[in-house]
Parts: C-alpha cells; sequence; structure tokens
C-alpha cells in the first residue's frame, strides 16, 4: 500500500490544521494507521494512532485532546485534525500503517509509511 500525507503547512499558534494521508494500491481497511513526527534534530515520536474499524485510538500525551484522528475506509483515508497548535507540534508528520489492524504507538510495527508532511506553527 502507498500513503500519501498532505495538508501540512505554516500556521500560528493556536490555529488549526487537519492532515490527510491517502492511500493507494490496498485498502486500508484491515491496516491500523497511526500519525508519527519529527521534529528538526528529534527522533521520531509517536502521535496518534487508529484501529480498523476506529473502535480504538490513542494519542500522546503532548498533543491529547488537541488532536483528533478519524479513518473514512471507504475513501482510503485516514485524518488527523490538529487544534490549538503550539510552536512544539513544528515537525514533519508522518502517516503509517500496520497490518495488525490495531491502533499501535510503536513504529517498529509498522510495515508502510508516507513521505511525511511539514507542519509549521509559528509564534
Amino acid at each position: 500500500v502507498q500513503l500519501q500525507a498532505s495538508g501540512g503547512g505554516l500556521v500560528q499558534a493556536g490555529g488549526s490544521l487537519r492532515l490527510s494521508c491517502a492511500a493507494s494500491g490496498r485498502t486500508i481497511s484491515r491496516y491500523g494507521m497511526g500519525w508519527f513526527r519529527q521534529a528538526p534534530g528529534k527522533e521520531r515520536e509517536f502521535v496518534s494512532a487508529i484501529s480498523t474499524t476506529s473502535a480504538s485510538t490513542f494519542y500522546a500525551a503532548s498533543v491529547k485532546g488537541r488532536f483528533t484522528i478519524s479513518r473514512d475506509n471507504a475513501k482510503n483515508t485516514v485524518s488527523l485534525q490538529m487544534s490549538t497548535l503550539k510552536l512544539e507540534d513544528t515537525a514533519v508528520y508522518y502517516c503509517a500503517a500496520n497490518v495488525y489492524g490495531t491502533a499501535r504507538l510503536d513504529e517498529s510495527v509498522y510495515d508502510y509509511w508516507g513521505q511525511g508532511t511539514l507542519v509549521t506553527v509559528s509564534s
């Protein structure tokens, strides 16, 4: 499955942005999906994940209450709605898919990755 992340851009602190991840090649309905991010000079970190049926979602503590992950299996897309953005949310955001179908926090279990989309939060 090929993943294409989009929706990144420049936004002021306190603003909102919606990222999308479009899949092609296979349906994502059997894949657990996740979002990860990598800030400049830092390791890539978990942001959020969602199971196949959306029954389970997980968020990093740093984004809980501000970000919302969702998926539309019919449209083969996963989204990340980001609100109340902070300077520390600046990063390249990646979407990923795992064959387990569950919402997983560990990036090592993800089999497919998108190319990333840059989110820059300014003061």
